[in-house]
């Protein structure tokens, strides 16, 4: 028998939905978080998520901010792995992008706006990302 789930008609969605969930303290990430949407919410205070330090390649990670001017700074960190991060910003420049110098912190700040967003894979043994934000330089790199 032939299943029409996921045909476009269909109405149904199968469980083909994205996996959102809130990030509003600290947290240590697993490969088994891969695919997962994070929404980002500081209002409790800073704080840093931790990701994985032993790499599966093609793990994949989405942040979403989503307090419009975080309260607090987040802290993206890979600890001794190392970040490829492409970034683009209301300025329209790229000014921190790693171009060639891998980081091990992104830091979103709290001059960053809701939707604000960090796409991250696993890749070659390292980290590489994109990410898009309307305010100039709110989110960085250490």
């Amino acid at each position: 028998m032939r299943s029409a789930v996921l045909e476009q008609n269909s109405g149904a969605t199968a469980g083909v939905k994205k996996k959102v969930e809130k990030i509003t303290v600290a947290r240590t990430l697993t490969n088994d978080d891969s695919g997962k949407v994070f929404m980002l919410d500081a209002a409790g205070g800073a704080y840093s998520i931790t990701l994985p330090t032993s790499l599966e390649d093609g793990v994949y990670y989405k942040f979403i901010v989503e307090e419009e001017t975080p309260s607090n700074a987040i802290t993206i960190a890979a600890g001794s792995a190392i970040v490829s991060l492409v970034m683009k910003d209301a300025g329209g420049n790229a000014s921190n992008s790693t171009v060639g110098t891998q980081v091990s912190n992104i830091v979103v700040g709290t001059s960053a706006q809701k939707g604000d967003y960090i796409n991250m894979m696993a890749a070659g043994a390292e980290w590489v990302c994109e990410c898009l934000s309307g305010i100039d330089d709110a989110v960085t790199t250490s």
